[in-house]
């Protein structure tokens, strides 16, 4: 039987494509170290723990099991992080996913699909952003994306690897039946802290009001990540059908602000939600919003669920679990 790689799939992202892809009938195999990941959360297919640092480990998992495709999620995420300790992410977001890349050429397995990011594109220029606009990353997270996309490309001509870089924008919700969602240590992601603050009476920080956009506060654009997930499988079965290498960005093409969110959170929630007004952090453009034309043009793919209230009711039935992880 051929199994599908998930690498990172025990975390946010990873998870909630485990999921549907056992849904639709594929035989997973999720490879996590748990640093950041939920042994939780791997509630199906095949779980093994590896470090992609192992060159040894990851061959055993292939030598095990029939992999036809990878989806690679396992990477470090925290941008502070990064411009604090970028050598842990050059280790790990970029020479480890070449370990896995030339265990995958060992393999004769020549497919991938990156979780890659916005963070490529730095400072847009202009918005909605295309995948046509300029790469300048303002970060060492950024770069580590930047970098595998660079590294995919030249995989690709030198030895067949085709890949699907999947450029998205600011993940949020959770599976909407409630079974899976997120959670990180620690957490940075601003709907988590917004349901926290909700839920607990803390104060959640709101970092910059002097930004020029409708409300002072920076706009992003907020994806479900069950749509991520659906764009995912359809990424890989574009791939299988004889699709060529391709960089596509996901998006709702829509824009949220922080202050936006926090109102919609109250009205989710019923809760007052204290903020504080804390100055801007560096590297925080003003607006991220996404054209997710290519897409729908490449992929047939069109977001479920492309409303921030739909998002934040879906995060917050998982976020009120007695039982999440």
């Amino acid at each position: 039987m051929k199994h599908i790689l998930i690498t990172g799939g025990a975390g946010y992202i990873g998870s909630h494509i485990n999921k549907l892809l056992c849904e639709k009938g594929y035989s997973t195999v999720v490879l996590d170290n748990l640093v950041y990941g939920h042994k939780e959360a791997v509630k199906w297919g095949y779980f093994e723990k590896v470090d992609l640092n192992d060159i040894e480990g990851i061959k055993a998992v292939f030598g095990k099991y029939d992999i036809s495709t990878v989806f690679h999620f396992a990477a470090y995420a925290y941008v502070g992080e990064s411009v604090e300790a970028p050598a842990k992410y050059y280790r790990n977001n970029v020479i480890n996913t070449i370990n896995l890349l030339d265990v995958m050429l060992e393999h004769n397995v020549k497919q991938i699909i990156f979780s890659s990011s916005c963070a490529t594109y730095g400072t847009p220029e202009q918005v909605p952003i295309k995948e046509n606009a300029v790469q300048n990353p303002i970060n060492p997270y950024g770069r580590t994306k930047y970098m595998m996309e660079q590294v995919l490309s030249d995989y690709g001509k030198a030895y067949g690897i085709k890949h699907c870089n999947l450029r998205y924008f600011n993940a949020a919700g959770a599976d909407p039946d409630g079974e899976i969602g997120e959670s990180h240590t620690p957490e940075t992601h601003i709907i988590p802290l917004v349901l926290d603050a909700a839920k607990n009476g803390s104060t959640v920080n709101v970092f910059g009001t002097d930004y020029p956009t409708r409300d002072g506060s920076c706009i992003r654009d907020y994806i479900h990540v069950s749509d991520l997930a659906q764009a995912h499988v359809q990424a890989m079965e574009y791939l299988v059908n004889g699709g060529n290498s391709t960089s596509i960005n996901l998006g709702n093409g829509t824009g949220t602000s922080v202050l936006e969110l926090i109102d919609t959170a109250r009205k989710v929630t019923g809760k007052e939600i204290l903020t504080n007004i804390s100055d801007r952090r560096d590297g925080d453009p003003p607006e991220l919003i996404g054209s997710s034309e290519l897409a729908t043009e490449i992929l047939g793919w069109k977001p479920m669920y492309n409303d921030i209230e739909t998002i934040i009711r879906h995060a917050w039935k998982w976020f009120k679990r007695p039982d999440r992880y």
